[in-house]
């Protein structure tokens, strides 16, 4: 089973987890709000691509990030970007997005994201900014 779909906008980076108190004093760990939202979104978009039941076997991801193309980038520099040869370098870094983006398909799309065995991650500019997520299911031996 293969399983496609895009998130429009901007990919939001997994932030570091940050630490603060209960009234009790314990302390707690939680995501930064910025994360918590870029989730909740990509939970949005995956849920109109869910399947009948969870992926539950070992998985493929192929996650390409589409950045906005700067308003500042030279002619020339548009033209390597549209041969493919000028791609992004800038933050944030393509692990910190993946791990969003996998967190978020738990529970919807996969059992956990332990399952994925195998996951390439690309970063390129475009005009229309956005993500696009394929996940595979492998066939394994059972």
């Amino acid at each position: 089973m293969t399983i496609y779909f895009e998130i429009p906008g901007n990919a939001q980076a997994q932030g570091r987890p940050r630490a603060g108190k209960t009234k009790r004093g314990k302390v707690v760990m939680y995501d930064p709000k910025e994360s918590r939202e870029y989730k909740s979104y990509v939970r949005l978009i995956a849920s109109q691509h869910r399947p009948r039941k969870l992926l539950e076997g070992q998985l493929e991801v192929f996650i390409k990030i589409y950045r906005q193309m700067p308003k500042s980038m030279t002619k020339k520099r548009k033209q390597a970007v549209i041969e493919g040869i000028h791609r992004p370098i800038t933050k944030p870094d393509l692990t910190n997005i993946a791990k969003g983006i996998e967190d978020a398909l738990n529970g919807i799309i996969y059992k956990d994201d332990s399952q994925i065995v195998d996951l390439h991650i690309s970063k390129y500019y475009s005009d229309r900014p956005r993500v696009e997520v394929q996940i595979k299911e492998l066939e394994g031996i059972i």
